[in-house]
């Protein structure tokens, strides 16, 4: 494609954006149609087309053959993760739960002196989610439940993208680490944050990521033959 041409996807990309946020939409509403905003915005229908890709890659729309496109809840974050980004080895593996471990701890902290009842009551309701074979993410999942209690939409953001890319890892601790006990210190963390004890919150997540670690690492060392990712397990 010219350098032309990628400039004016790119401003045309923005200006729908923009479009979207002045019109109000909400996630699951219709945008117009491609013909529609090509005159709107005097382009090509397929230049439209091409800026709708684009924020599909996103996950800020969503395109529906026959249907139209419509607005996806990703169109409000800030942080998104590389979705062709699969790391196939420990040491990225390691590298994503460490960051998880320098991160975690603060926002369980934070979740500690928010305390607020309904996220809370989000947190309580995602404790199972640790039994089921698997978990989505982000809706229902404990660690982003914690994130969102937070109070801090960055932190939040951050978390449910580096749980997007650890989905796509090897899921180690799916077979080393017991389900059981995954929900016992999620129910621990949880206990810290409703009596507001910061310092015990951070503690208890940082002890429970480490032994998540803990796990992976054991996993690995004891299959030689490891070739990869799995995405078919449970994300922590």
């Amino acid at each position: 494609m010219p350098a032309a041409s990628i400039g004016l996807v790119e401003r045309l990309t923005r200006e729908i954006v923009e479009t979207i946020r002045t019109e109000d939409l909400q996630p699951g509403q219709s945008l117009p149609s491609a013909k529609v905003l090509a005159e709107r915005f005097e382009v090509t229908v397929p230049t439209v087309r091409e800026a709708l890709r684009r924020l599909e890659a996103t996950g800020s729309v969503e395109l529906k053959h026959g249907s139209g496109t419509y607005v996806r809840e990703a169109i409000n974050r800030r942080i998104l993760d590389n979705p062709h980004y699969v790391p196939v080895d420990l040491a990225a593996a390691i590298e994503l739960l460490d960051a998880r471990i320098a991160i975690e701890p603060g926002i369980a902290e934070l979740a500690a002196s928010v305390q607020d009842a309904e996220a809370v009551a989000a947190m309580t309701s995602a404790l199972d989610n640790a039994l089921q074979v698997e978990t989505a993410v982000p809706a229902g999942h404990f660690h982003v439940e914690l994130a969102r209690a937070s109070g801090n939409r960055a932190l939040h953001e951050m978390l449910v993208s580096l749980l997007a890319i650890h989905s796509r890892t090897q899921q180690a601790a799916r077979t080393t680490y017991d389900r059981l006990r995954d929900h016992d210190e999620h129910a621990d963390i949880l206990d810290a944050i409703r009596r507001g004890d910061g310092f015990e919150a951070a503690h208890r997540t940082r002890k429970h990521l480490e032994a998540i670690k803990t796990a992976v690492l054991a996993d690995w060392t004891d299959d030689p033959d490891n070739e990869g990712p799995d995405t078919e397990g449970p994300q922590r």
